[in-house]
């Protein structure tokens, strides 16, 4: 097998310096939105005490979820010897560190009180989830990195297949702890249930390759040359259709087993049928625009075989997922805490009643930062740091 050479990307073309300032005009709108929420409090948000995890927190567990399934790609290269995925891991490693970090700097961001981030670095009740998320994000950060130097510097080859078993294991971890912060909240109808864990992690294989395969695809058309082998892109539709597919089954299993339950009939029936705007993004678009559609363009369509077909499936699966977490996180917020199984409770505070809320738009551009803040990580570090395939692609994909 040749030798593979890696490049950064030292002449950006009009088409990525563009992109990198429309993510900076984001980013910056974003911290505009970040300045009027911090100043006239959340209640300038369609937040209410009802609903206390907003749109924010939608795009930040997204992208956490995101950045575990990111490395993806560099997994399946070292833990399981697949060398077709070889010249694209360190470009996986970078994206998921950088998804982390942007998910991350939403939900600082969105705390309202950003400061006291030390109080919650310092003081640990270990009998929380969200203590325990700590760890794993800055202990995720940590060893990625130590991945991608095992990768780039010639000197700790050695250590790579440590590196690689130990941040497969990590990720693993990390969004099962992500899916629990939601499963162990007993008190919410529609969140508690240990199959948002298997449900997360399927979610981040998916959302995390649809992530990595459009950057890949917007490299190869900054710098004008095909990145990926025909047999490489092959590839990525299969591991999409499979983790697609997987989103679909884990879903259908965790509706199926709460409708098991006589008690959980009331909130499926919210989520699914009679809720309004969750049944929608439910039915309209994580299934049918999201799954459904990516599906078939990916496997009963000729445009489904090329770049960019592959480029508008994993638009419409990054889509679908954050509909996904829509549903979980609002949806489950918006339905009624049962204080007292089987009888009817209401009161002035709202006790009972089905809560409303409606994205406002600092929510939303604060959303939107977060992605933005990750891809451009992602491309000012492709510019400095040596993380894309160079000339040997093609005859490296060639020995797996």
């Amino acid at each position: 097998m040749a030798r593979i050479t890696y490049r950064e990307l030292s002449r950006p073309k009009g088409f990525f310096v563009g992109l990198m300032t429309l993510h900076a005009v984001v980013i910056a709108a974003g911290l505009a939105a970040f300045y009027y929420m911090e100043h006239n409090g959340h209640i300038v948000t369609g937040m209410t005490n009802q609903v206390v995890w907003g749109t924010p927190h939608v795009f930040a567990v997204f992208l956490v979820v995101a950045a575990s399934g990111a490395l993806n790609v560099a997994s399946i290269s070292s833990v399981f010897a697949r060398l077709t995925y070889k010249p694209f891991a360190r470009v996986s490693g970078l994206l998921a560190v950088s998804l982390l970090i942007g998910g991350l700097a939403v939900l600082v961001l969105d705390l309202g009180r950003p400061e006291r981030l030390t109080v919650a670095m310092t003081t640990y009740n270990f009998k929380s989830i969200f203590a325990w998320n700590i760890y794993l994000y800055t202990g995720f950060i940590v060893i990625v990195a130590a991945y991608l130097w095992t990768m780039m510097a010639r000197t700790a080859g050695r250590y790579n297949k440590v590196a690689a078993y130990t941040a497969f294991a990590w990720r693993l971890i990390l969004t099962t702890g992500t899916g629990s912060i939601f499963g162990f909240l007993v008190a919410r109808e529609a969140y508690d249930t240990a199959l948002l864990a298997p449900l997360f992690i399927a979610g981040s294989f998916a959302y995390g390759l649809a992530f990595t395969v459009l950057v890949l695809i917007t490299m190869c058309r900054s710098l004008g040359e095909a990145l990926m082998s025909e047999e490489a892109v092959q590839k990525f539709r299969n591991l999409l259709t499979i983790f697609v597919l997987a989103v679909v089954y884990f879903t259908a299993v965790m509706h199926l087993t709460k409708l098991y339950g006589t008690k959980n009939h009331g909130v499926e029936a919210f989520l699914l049928v009679d809720g309004g705007i969750y049944p929608v993004l439910f039915w309209g678009v994580q299934i049918v625009l999201g799954s459904l559609i990516p599906l078939l363009i990916l496997n009963f369509t000729a445009f489904g075989r090329t770049r960019n077909g592959l480029s508008l499936a994993s638009i419409l699966v990054l889509i679908g997922g954050l509909a996904q977490m829509y549903v979980i996180i609002i949806g489950g917020q918006a339905w009624p805490l049962q204080l007292f199984p089987g009888m009817e409770v209401s009161s002035s505070f709202g006790d009972g009643a089905i809560a409303a809320y409606t994205p406002s738009l600092p929510e939303v551009l604060l959303g939107f930062a977060g992605v933005s803040i990750a891809m451009l990580i992602t491309g000012l570090a492709l510019m400095v740091l040596r993380f894309l395939p160079g000339e040997a692609v093609e005859a490296a994909q060639a020995g797996g």
